[in-house]
C-alpha cells in the first residue's frame, strides 16, 4: 500500500503571507540607523506638503534642506565605522555597574552617530511628507530658505508646495495639547515677552478633536501667559500653526507668515505684482466694542487636489465672515485672565487662513 504523500510544512498546510505583510516590512525597513520610522509625539522636523508626488518631493527635500542646512550649520559630519566608539577597557576598579552604565552610553552615542541631519519619516497622510530634524532649529532654517526665496525670487522646487517647521509634537488629545502648550508658548508669549498673534489649524485623518476648542484653548493659554498679547490678523508678528495628523500634533510658532505666502515655496518666488492681495471682507470685534472692517484675503493656485473640495468648503466660509456671531457665543472663560473676545477673533482668523493650506 503506498504511503500517502506528506505536504511540506511551507508549502501547502501553512497559511500564506498577505500583501499587507510585505508592504508593512517593506515600510519597516526604510529609515536607517535606528530613528523612529513615523511621525510621533517628542520629534522635531519639517512638514512638507507636495502635489501628489511625494518621492519627489523627498528627494527635493532632501536637497533643499542639505543646501541650506550647511550654509547655516556647516556640512554634515559624518563618522567612519572604525572612528565610532567600541567596547572601552575597564580597570579593576570598576563595578558591574558602572560598566553597564558606561556601555549604555557608547551604545546610545554610537546611534546618534548613524543618524542623519535629515530623515524622512512615514507622515501619516496623503501628500504630505515628515521630515525629522537632529541638531536643527525647524523654525530658523525654513525662515532662512524661504528669506533667500522670497528675496532672490529663484524658484527651486516643483514638487513642494508649503514647507512649515514644526518645534514640538504631542498626542492630539484635548487634554495633552493644553498641558504641551502651556510650556511650549512661553519662549514668545510668557511676560516679559509679547506680540501680536493669531492661530491656523488644520487636521488631517483626526475627527475627535474640535477644531473651535483647540483655538480656544490655545488663545486662553497666550493670553493668560501675558495680557499684553493682541490678536492681529492683518500683520501679526507670531502665527501659532496647529498640524494634526491622526493622533499626533504638530505645533510651531512661526514670523512672517502672511509675507511669505503662508510659506508656500511656489507663491513666495513670484513678483510681488503677481502676487494677489491678502483681502478678505471680515468683520471684526475690537475691544472697545467697535466693529473695523478688514479687507485682507488672498488665495493661492496651489491647492493641493486631495483638499481642494475641504477648501471649497472653506472659501464659503470665509466670504461668509462679514456675518461672525457676537462675541458673547463664541467667548471663552475668562478665569485665565484673557479677554473675551479673544477666541473669537483667533477663530475667524484661523478660518480665513485655511483658503490656502495646500
Amino acid at each position: 500500500m503506498a504511503s500517502p504523500v506528506q505536504q511540506h510544512p511551507q508549502s501547502g498546510g501553512g497559511k500564506r503571507k498577505g500583501k499587507a505583510q510585505y508592504l508593512e516590512a517593506k515600510r519597516f525597513r526604510r529609515c536607517e540607523g535606528g530613528g523612529p520610522r513615523q511621525l510621533e509625539p517628542g520629534l522635531k522636523g519639517i512638514l512638507i506638503t507636495c502635489n501628489m508626488k511625494e518621492r519627489k518631493c523627498v528627494e527635493e527635500a532632501y536637497i533643499l534642506l542639505n543646501e541650506y542646512g550647511d550654509d547655516l550649520y556647516g556640512p554634515e559630519k559624518f563618522v567612519d565605522k572604525d572612528q565610532q566608539p567600541c567596547g572601552s577597557e575597564l580597570g579593576d576598579d570598576d563595578d558591574v555597574e558602572a560598566a553597564l552604565k558606561k556601555e549604555v552610553g557608547e551604545i546610545k552615542a554610537s546611534t546618534e552617530m548613524r543618524l542623519r541631519r535629515f530623515q524622512s519619516v512615514e507622515s501619516g497622510a496623503n501628500n504630505v511628507v515628515f521630515i525629522r530634524t537632529l541638531g536643527i532649529e525647524p523654525e530658523k532654517l525654513v525662515h532662512h530658505i524661504l528669506q533667500d526665496m522670497y528675496t532672490t525670487k529663484k524658484k527651486k522646487t516643483r514638487a513642494i508646495l508649503r514647507m512649515l517647521p514644526i518645534s514640538g509634537t504631542c498626542k492630539a488629545f484635548l487634554e495633552d495639547m493644553k498641558k504641551y502648550a502651556e510650556t511650549f508658548l512661553e519662549p514668545w508669549f510668557k511676560a516679559p515677552n509679547k506680540g501680536t498673534f493669531q492661530i491656523v489649524y488644520k487636521a488631517r485623518n483626526n475627527s475627535h478633536v474640535n477644531r473651535e476648542e483647540v483655538i480656544k484653548e490655545l488663545a486662553g493659554i497666550v493670553g493668560s501667559l501675558n495680557s499684553e498679547n493682541k490678536v492681529d490678523l492683518t500683520n501679526p508678528q507670531y502665527t501659532v500653526v496647529v498640524e494634526i495628523i491622526k493622533a499626533v500634533c504638530c505645533l510651531s510658532v512661526v514670523k512672517d507668515y502672511l509675507l511669505f505666502r503662508k510659506y508656500n515655496l511656489q507663491e513666495v518666488v513670484k513678483s510681488t505684482k503677481d502676487q494677489p492681495q491678502f483681502i478678505s471682507k471680515q468683520t471684526v470685534q475690537t475691544g472697545n466694542g467697535k466693529e473695523a472692517k478688514l479687507e485682507a484675503d488672498g488665495r493661492s493656485n496651489q491647492n493641493d487636489p486631495a483638499e481642494e473640495k475641504n477648501n471649497q468648503k472653506v472659501v464659503l466660509k470665509s466670504e461668509e465672515l462679514g456675518q461672525t456671531k457676537p462675541v458673547s457665543e463664541v467667548s471663552m472663560a475668562n478665569e485665565e485672565g484673557a479677554k473675551p473676545e479673544l477666541a473669537s477673533r483667533v477663530t475667524e482668523a484661523s478660518e480665513s487662513s485655511e483658503n490656502d493650506l495646500s
